[in-house]
C-alpha cells in the first residue's frame, strides 16, 4: 500500500505518519511546504525508516503535485495540508484562502487525472481522504445540540470558512467527477508535538517560564478535546473501511471549558514540578484574562455515533489520561519546543532529506 500524506510535518499529520510507519508495511510519502507549523523534528523517529520519504512541496504547485502522483502512484491520499490557526486567519486571511481552498483544488484535480489513468484493483482501491474540522459547523452557542454529519455549515472565521469551502470542493469532485472521496471533521486535537501557539502547549510553555497564561474573554468557551493519536487511528479506520462519498465526525467525547482545561494543566504541573523559591505558590496564579477574540465561537461539540456504529471506532484516551501524557511529554521534551520556535532543527534536516 502506498500512502501520500500532505501536511505530514504538522501536528496531526506527523501523528498519522508515525501510526502508519510503526504499525503497517505501507510506504508513506510526506509532502509539506514546511511553514511555521510544520517541523521535521516531529518525525525524527521515522526519518530513517525505509518505508518513509519526504519532499518539500507546496500543494498549490500543480506541476510538482502532478509529478508526485506520476512518480509515487499512491493508493490513498490523506490531505492534511492546511493553514489552521484562527488568530492568524483573522490577522491575514490570504494564506488560508490560497492553501486551504486553491491547494485543495490542485490536489483534487491532480487526483482526478491520476484516478482516470488507473485500472483494475488499483482504481477500485483508490481513496482521497480530506481531513477537516468541526469549526465549519459554526457555533452551537448555549444549546445542548451536537454537530452531526448533516449539520448545516455556518463558519465564523476566515479559517473555518476556508475549510468549509474545501469540504464543498471535495464533495463536488465526488458528485461531478466520481472521484472516490472521504471527509472527516474532527474536534480540537491535543497531544505531543503540537505547535506552541495552540492553547494547551502555550499554557505549558508559559507556565514553565512563569509567564502570564492568557485566557480569552471569560474562558467559558466549550470545546470537545480529542487526543491526537486517537484521531490518527480514526483516520485510518475511515480511509480503509469508510463508505465512499461519506463524511464522518471524529470527537473525543470530552467537552470542557477553556478555563477548566487550563486549571487542569496547572494542577498537573503543581503535582509534577511544584513551585519553589517563587513569588507564586501555584501555577493557576499565572492565569490572566485578555480581550476576547473577534467572532469567537462559544461551543463546539461532536456527535461521533456514526463512526462508532459503522466502523467501531471510539477514543481510547479520556481527557484525564490524555492531558497527563501530554503535559509529561512537554516536560520531557523542552528542547523540541525551543527548536520548533527558532527553526534550528528544521534547517539542519533539510540537507539530508531522502
Amino acid at each position: 500500500m502506498k500512502i501520500l500524506i500532505t501536511g505530514g510535518a504538522g501536528f496531526i499529520g506527523s501523528s498519522l505518519i508515525r501510526e502508519i510507519v510503526f504499525n503497517s508495511d505501507s510506504e508513506v510519502l510526506n509532502i509539506d511546504k514546511l511553514t511555521y507549523a510544520g517541523n521535521l523534528e516531529s518525525l525524527i523517529s521515522v526519518e530513517q525508516h525505509p518505508n518513509y520519504s519526504f519532499e518539500k512541496i507546496d500543494i498549490c504547485d500543480s506541476k510538482n503535485i502532478k509529478r508526485i502522483f506520476k512518480k509515487f502512484q499512491p493508493d490513498i491520499v490523506f490531505n492534511l495540508a492546511a493553514e489552521s490557526h484562527v488568530d492568524r486567519s483573522i490577522d491575514g486571511p490570504d494564506d488560508f484562502i490560497k492553501t486551504n481552498i486553491f491547494g485543495t483544488f490542485v490536489l483534487l484535480e491532480q487526483s482526478r487525472f491520476y484516478f482516470a489513468s488507473l485500472e483494475g484493483i488499483k482504481k477500485s482501491n483508490f481513496r482521497f481522504h480530506h481531513i477537516s474540522t468541526d469549526e465549519v459547523y459554526g457555533d452551537l452557542g448555549g444549546s445542548m445540540e451536537f454537530f452531526s454529519e448533516n449539520h448545516a455549515y455556518a463558519p465564523s472565521s476566515p479559517y473555518s470558512a476556508s475549510k468549509a469551502s474545501s469540504d464543498h470542493l471535495v464533495r463536488s469532485w465526488y458528485r461531478t467527477f466520481g472521484l472516490p472521496v472521504l471527509i472527516t471533521n474532527c474536534s480540537n486535537n491535543y497531544g505531543p508535538y503540537q505547535f506552541p501557539e495552540k492553547l494547551i502547549p502555550l499554557v505549558i510553555s508559559n507556565a514553565l517560564k512563569r509567564k502570564a497564561i492568557p485566557i480569552y474573554g471569560n474562558g467559558k468557551q466549550i470545546r470537545d478535546w480529542l487526543y491526537v493519536e486517537d484521531h490518527a487511528r480514526a483516520l485510518l479506520k475511515v480511509a480503509f473501511n469508510g463508505r465512499i462519498g461519506e463524511t464522518y465526525n471524529i470527537g473525543g467525547n470530552n467537552e470542557m471549558k477553556n478555563i477548566e482545561v487550563v486549571e487542569f494543566i496547572c494542577k498537573i504541573l503543581d503535582e509534577l514540578i511544584p513551585l519553589k523559591n517563587s513569588s507564586i505558590k501555584h501555577y493557576d496564579e499565572l492565569i490572566t484574562y485578555v480581550e476576547d477574540r473577534v467572532g469567537h465561537d462559544r461551543r463546539y461539540a461532536i456527535n461521533s455515533s456514526k463512526i462508532l456504529e459503522e466502523l467501531g471506532w471510539s477514543p481510547l484516551e479520556t481527557f484525564s489520561s490524555g492531558i497527563f501524557k501530554t503535559v509529561k511529554w512537554y516536560l520531557d521534551n523542552k528542547s523540541w519546543i525551543k527548536n520548533v520556535q527558532d527553526g534550528s532543527y528544521q534547517g539542519e534536516r533539510l540537507g539530508v532529506i531522502k
